[in-house]
């Protein structure tokens, strides 16, 4: 922008070594205008202007002739908007001259999006070399800021969308997995205690044939609590025989036969009396 804006400077100076009334081109036709008609034309063009955007035109500089234009958005669905401030600076010789332009000011602009529009700019005025152009240009600006607004409105949609699915995932993984249950969870424990039995079995034999002697009852009894309360959870758990104790009272009234017993010998029971 800035290089450009300085190449038409420098055709400035050239054309002003015109002399005043010689033959220049306009519109393509060779005309003797002189530099009071370029003047007529600009003077008339800065009225239209003031008149088409009252807000935000503004003459910063009477010679050379130097204003800005302020070009805003439609607003958007969320109430935001985007914004340029351009400076348009008139040569000798526009409109068959391009005018100087700089973007001074923006809002909610992105680097990018500038430089997209300052691209625009140079097209637009290649575009109307001869005639009075600064609507249009001013116009293409509008257009394109309400592009970008469009394009603001989409990604903060899909940004939107990212952020809720990936909320929705978040609560399947903490709230919606498998519901906790009685059944799922013995399943769950006893594959739990098949792989800890599985475990303990590759180290006893891992035990075993280093040559380590094997543990007792004892030794494993005290080296797994769990066997130490099982039964004690069995009998807590209501799983306890209950016992019958009126088929134990009439044990006296029994006449048991010692001879029915294999194992009786009258010589001992005669030592113990």
């Amino acid at each position: 922008g800035f290089a450009h804006a300085h190449g038409c400077r420098a055709g400035a100076h050239v054309q002003s070594r015109l002399s005043v009334g010689g033959p220049v081109s306009l519109h393509g036709v060779s005309q003797p205008l002189n530099m009071t008609d370029y003047i007529e034309e600009q003077r008339n063009e800065l009225e239209a202007l003031e008149s088409i955007y009252p807000d935000s035109f503004t003459v910063v500089l009477e010679n050379p002739t130097s204003f800005t234009i302020t070009v805003t958005s439609d607003t958007g669905e969320n109430e935001e908007t985007v914004e340029a401030t351009i400076q348009f600076t008139y040569i000798e010789q526009y409109p068959d001259d391009p005018p100087i332009f700089e973007i001074i000011g923006q809002e909610n602009l992105q680097k990018s999006d500038v430089t997209d529009i300052i691209t625009l700019l140079n097209e637009q005025i290649q575009e109307n070399i001869g005639m009075v152009m600064i609507f249009t240009l001013v116009t293409a600006v509008q257009e394109k800021l309400n592009e970008i607004v469009d394009q603001i409105k989409w990604r903060k949609e899909e940004e939107k969308l990212l952020k809720e699915k990936e909320a929705e995932e978040v609560e399947k993984a903490i709230f919606h997995g498998t519901p906790l249950s009685i059944e799922n969870f013995l399943s769950w424990k006893a594959k739990f205690d098949a792989e800890l039995a599985e475990i303990r079995r590759k180290r006893q034999k891992e035990e075993e044939q280093a040559g380590k002697v094997k543990l007792t009852g004892k030794q494993l009894f005290e080296t797994d609590h769990n066997l130490d309360t099982s039964d004690i959870q069995f009998l807590e758990e209501g799983n306890n025989v209950e016992v019958d104790e009126s088929l134990f009272q009439d044990m006296d009234d029994l006449e048991l036969d010692d001879d029915d017993d294999p194992d009786y010998n009258p010589d001992l029971g005669s030592e113990e009396d």
